[in-house]
């Protein structure tokens, strides 16, 4: 599943999310840039990325596996359903049993046609401080599907919002959450909100790492300083959710590589030993993945 070495728990190799935001920007669909970038990320010991593009976003699956064989980088495939207001239509005319039952065959028989089989569930998200009856339906769906499967699920919090409620939900329909991540809690800038999610035994994802418009790197490591000292440092992944084409170098963006060039001397100088660098970066997500 994983190999030896750092693991990026959240991104996009590829994603198309441009109709609903009306942004060209947010069709992320450039091949040779993204190499580039990926074989950067294998000179500096990345060897695993987990693509958690799914249904309505854009998967291109022929598209991701170039990628892998030309950068060298093993990529992790999802399945599932957004959020409502990327969903295709599917959702809103089938039941969970039916949308259970599409994960499900991605997952045993393969994605869209290939041979290429979906390894996670995910991202499956709520929306901003609102659950929907079809987010709730996904949800359900998901239960069903990783009950059949066995397979890991990571979630999509906007802004980090109703990450208790995740966690209450999945307790609630028995799922194990050692095999459950709850993403985007960085968001929050709040620890106490994410300790409570570790508390509880969830694994929590620090993913948008660099989007200081949205929170600052130095707020993300201070959480992280309390989350090591409390002992939960175990149950923690970090990503950075890149989406846009803006995000890349080429145009100027940070690129994936400003979270080991620029992130992790934040976390060395906040006080976060190598140890739990380590974890963060290579041990979690094989802890996570074996369950």
């Amino acid at each position: 599943m994983l190999l030896e070495g750092i693991t990026y728990m959240h991104e996009h190799t590829t994603i198309d999310l441009s109709e609903v935001k009306r942004n060209e920007d947010c069709q992320l669909d450039v091949y040779e840039e993204t190499v580039k970038e990926y074989k950067k990320l294998y000179s500096k010991g990345v060897r695993n990325i987990v693509d958690v593009t799914n249904f309505g976003m854009g998967r291109n699956i022929p598209f991701v596996q170039r990628v892998a064989e030309e950068s060298g980088i093993n990529i992790i495939h999802a399945t599932g359903f957004y959020q409502e207001k990327f969903y295709p239509i599917q959702v809103f005319r089938e039941t969970k049993e039916e949308l259970a039952e599409r994960m499900i065959r991605e997952i045993q028989e393969g994605i869209k046609g290939t041979d290429v089989k979906a390894q996670i569930i995910g991202e499956i998200g709520t929306s901003h401080n609102a659950w929907t009856e079809a987010e709730r339906k996904v949800f359900e769906a998901v239960v069903i599907a990783h009950k059949e499967t066995n397979k890991p699920i990571t979630t999509h919090t906007s802004l980090g919002t109703l990450g208790h409620e995740q966690v209450a939900f999945f307790k609630e329909n028995g799922v194990d959450l050692n095999r459950v991540i709850i993403g985007h809690v960085d968001l929050t800038g709040d620890a106490d909100y994410i300790i409570h999610m570790l508390r509880e035994g969830a694994y929590v994802e620090f993913d948008t790492i660099g989007k200081e418009n949205y929170m600052p790197d130095q707020v993300r490591a201070d959480i992280l300083k309390q989350i090591q000292e409390l002992g939960y440092i175990d149950k923690v992944v970090l990503s950075m959710d890149i989406t846009r084409k803006s995000h890349l170098e080429y145009k100027g963006g940070l690129g994936y590589s400003y979270l080991l060039d620029t992130f992790i001397p934040i976390l060395e100088r906040t006080g976060i030993t190598d140890e739990s660098i380590e974890k963060l970066l290579m041990r979690n997500p094989i802890t996570f993945f074996a369950g």
